[in-house]
């Protein structure tokens, strides 16, 4: 009872100060005035709430009405006050648990006694502004190379050196002190049950999108998982032992990103760390891009697919004033007898006959190799092509297009078929097989097939845009991932690609439109690659299971490890890595 005839004496003591009577001090509460009588003659321990109630009529604090030296009571406080203060350390293996656990206690506890609400409100503040810390933190290792970085490692220690420090205080002192808090719950308002709530709701979609698109393990394709440390820990183990000096890796779930992390040196000469917002040559990984910017001309009845290209211009390719050094100039065909033939979709697929380049040639000269339609033969040339039809179509610039079409729409602001000035503060340079730094070449004239600037980051806003279907129209997706042609060659590249086989017939080796394909227990694999320059890209996403990967490196090396990654990374058995000349750098197999 000495409890509740502090309580009583303080009610009496505090009323009669302000001079109310008790009829007057029950018309400002809503409390009845028998309750007031019960409480001021000891005969009941109010609820808190009363207690509140009743202190703000009379413009005093709760401590001034209900005081703690009840020995039982402060034991059973100590559970919860340290229930509230320890279990935000959840929030290590479960994000977002260090907010809503202690959110959730407060929530049922606050009204129970005024340390519950006091200490909860302490707690909930500072777990919210350590989560905004960590995200700003997080922000600063990827913009601010050096000093982000240890700004981002030294928020969780001193966090958890907070977060001990008042579990000791509590237990010995009843104490808390969180430093630097933001007042979200405010001491003399806080916030009502329905509010928490609503806090709570608020910060559920942060936790999903955490734990579910940046999960733990990744799930292959076989449905096995790999965690991401695992994983993390493998690359770095290949990068070391095939003297890859850079890379970026991006895996895909369910059409969403579950995995990205950058690795080593953009300039291994330096030793200048590579990170997602590098910029990184992206050589042929640009015709991937191109084949959605020439689908969505396609679906505005800009271009048809297999209209010949030269139709849709007023005099022959070959009358025109070159603009460019050299992609643009045709002169070489004024006695060309096929490439009258050729389509875009013959562009897209490799099969306008054209070579790869024209100065591979022992003449140097563009010329039509194969009956346009006729076989599968990788030709940047054939998407040049059809980008300097497009371009004298439109009378926009190719660069123009892609802004337009595919940079834009996607936020890909570190994106350009052409060097531009800022990607002088942070651009990766290619690296020869001994793992020396080549010259940067800052190619100014925009190439479809070829020259495009891009960022990890960037890439994988277009890879999910691709798996989600964005930009252009299901039917349109459906076409581009349609093969086009069959492919018998023995090899991409070289002598044997001249060769037929049987070698990738169990996987119906194929190219869509702009992307290879191969064809899986889980559907159609679309591939892409990049080679040029020291660098060295791969990626593959698997539509129907919203499933991929995205390799780029700034490496000669880098194929050698591709095949184990694939396998490693997302169960990828199936991409030929033969014909791709993925020879595992550690095998003894030559070609």
């Amino acid at each position: 009872m000495e409890n509740k005839n502090s309580i009583a004496a303080n009610l009496v003591y505090n009323r009669k100060l302000k001079g109310l009577t008790q009829k007057e001090l029950s018309e400002k509460t809503n409390v009845t005035v028998r309750t007031i009588q019960r409480i001021e003659k000891g005969e009941t321990e109010p609820h808190l709430q009363t207690v509140k109630l009743l202190a703000a009529a009379m413009e005093i604090e709760v401590d001034d009405l209900i005081p703690l030296d009840n020995p039982k009571e402060e034991s059973i406080q100590k559970k919860w006050l340290l229930l509230f203060h320890a279990t935000p350390f959840i929030g290590f293996i479960l994000p977002l648990f260090n907010v809503f656990i202690p959110l959730f206690l407060w929530i049922h506890k606050k009204e129970d006694n005024i340390l519950y609400y006091e200490h909860g409100r302490k707690v909930i503040n500072f777990q919210i502004t350590l989560v905004i810390a960590v995200i700003l933190a997080f922000i600063a290792l990827i913009t601010i190379e050096g000093v982000g970085f240890f700004v981002f490692i030294g928020i969780l220690p001193l966090a958890v050196v907070i977060m001990l420090f008042n579990i000791i205080s509590v237990v010995n002192r009843n104490k808390c002190y969180y430093p630097l808090s933001i007042p979200f719950l405010s001491k003399k308002k806080g916030i009502n049950s329905k509010k928490g709530k609503t806090i709570a709701i608020l910060l559920l979609p942060i936790f999903l999108v955490s734990s579910t698109s940046y999960s733990q393990t990744i799930e292959r394709l076989d449905g096995t998982e790999i965690s991401r440390d695992s994983l993390s820990s493998h690359i770095t183990f290949l990068m070391n032992d095939a003297n890859v000096p850079g890379m970026v890796v991006s895996v895909f779930n369910d059409n969403r990103l579950s995995y990205s992390k950058s690795f080593g040196f953009r300039n291994n000469n330096e030793k200048l760390k590579l990170n997602d917002t590098t910029n990184i040559y992206g050589a042929s990984l640009s015709k991937a891009v191109f084949s959605v910017i020439v689908m969505k001309l396609v679906e505005e009845n800009v271009i048809q697919l297999d209209t010949p290209l030269e139709s849709y211009l007023p005099k022959k390719i070959y009358e025109y004033e070159p603009q460019t050094k050299w992609h643009d100039d045709y002169s070489d065909l004024k006695k060309d007898s096929l490439y009258h033939k050729i389509t875009a979709r013959m562009c897209l697929a490799h099969t306008s006959g054209f070579p790869n380049w024209r100065f591979f040639e022992p003449d140097k000269k563009l010329r039509v190799k194969h009956t346009p339609g006729s076989r599968y033969l990788y030709s940047g040339e054939g998407m040049v092509y059809l980008q300097v039809v497009l371009e004298k179509l439109t009378g926009k610039g190719f660069e123009e297009l892609a802004k337009e079409i595919v940079f834009q729409p996607l936020n890909m602001e570190n994106s350009s078929y052409k060097w531009q000035e800022e990607f002088e503060k942070g651009y990766a340079l290619g690296h020869n097989s001994m793992g020396q730094a080549y010259v940067k070449d800052k190619d100014n004239e925009p190439r479809a097939p070829s020259t495009l600037e891009t960022t990890l980051e960037d890439y994988n806003k277009f890879l999910l845009a691709v798996l989600n279907k964005k930009i252009l129209k299901a039917e349109s997706w459906d076409e581009l991932f349609s093969p086009q042609v069959r492919i018998h060659s023995l090899r991409q590249f070289g002598p044997l690609a001249e060769k037929d086989g049987d070698l990738n017939d169990d996987i119906k080796l194929s190219y869509g439109l702009g992307w290879g394909l191969f064809q899986t227990p889980y559907g159609w694999g679309a591939f892409k690659e990049g080679f040029g320059s020291g660098f060295q890209h791969h990626s593959v996403i698997f539509p129907e299971c919203g499933s991929g990967i995205l390799m780029m490196t700034n490496s000669e090396n880098a194929g050698g490890i591709f095949k184990e990654l694939l396998e490693v990374a997302i169960k990828d058995t199936y991409t030929p890595w033969e014909w791709n000349f993925y020879t595992p750098y550690n095998s003894q197999v030559n070609e």
